[in-house]
């Protein structure tokens, strides 16, 4: 690899793969990945967080405040981020409950995770705030199987704003990430390294888009 590769860009899940192939020689851009943690290379990264925050303000504005959280059971920097934020916001804000649940990233299963965690709590959480948007479809599945409506029993968001956001109905509340801006500066970025400069420092903005899957809470 090190004799055919100019460089390596990789992403914090393909962390684990990276000494393989890479060694201590080939330059390296991280993207989604700890800048402390970084095994040397320059980052990448979208400000994950403060998506994170503005889906928060969003729902405390509403007047929710009992949260589930629907987490992706995967072992990554950006989902600690996303973790780590909500429940650091939430508990400056009185009166406020956050339980989290953890499935795989994917339809079915957090279907099921959602649909367990919703049966078992009493009082029931007004809004379900999802890792990301397939998660949130599942958790729409086990909204309504257990005969309950979006939003007007329970509020779901997301992250990431997949075309899926868009498909599932009521369309999704959820952060927008610019992939596209994302791949451009993990090229520039590794391009940088290769000719000696430094890369362009600094998150790359999100925003959060308001959909039809939140509204305040029903009167208990």
């Amino acid at each position: 690899a090190q004799a055919a590769l100019d460089g390596v860009i990789a992403s914090s899940m393909a962390a684990d793969a990276l000494t393989a192939i890479r060694g201590d020689q080939l330059p390296l851009v991280m993207l989604d990945s700890d800048p402390a943690g970084s095994l040397g290379g320059a980052t990448v990264n979208l400000d994950i967080a403060d998506g994170v925050r503005q889906v928060t303000e969003h729902l405390l504005g509403l007047g929710h405040r009992r949260f589930l959280h629907l987490a992706a059971d995967i072992a990554s920097w950006t989902f600690e981020v996303r973790a780590h934020e909500l429940a650091t916001r939430l508990a400056g804000t009185p009166g406020t409950s956050l339980r989290t649940v953890r499935a795989p990233i994917s339809i079915d299963a957090a279907r099921t995770a959602a649909e367990t965690a919703l049966a078992a709590q009493d009082p029931r959480p007004t809004a379900i705030i999802c890792d990301d948007d397939k998660l949130a479809a599942g958790a729409y599945k086990a909204v309504r199987r257990l005969g309950l409506r979006i939003p007007d029993d329970i509020s779901v968001t997301g992250l990431d704003d997949l075309a899926l956001a868009t498909a599932i109905d009521p369309e999704l509340t959820t952060v927008r990430l610019d992939a596209e801006l994302f791949g451009e500066r993990g090229m520039q970025a590794l391009l940088a390294v290769l000719e000696g400069r430094e890369p362009e420092e600094g998150d790359i903005p999100v925003q959060l888009v308001v959909r039809g899957s939140t509204a305040p809470p029903s009167a208990p």
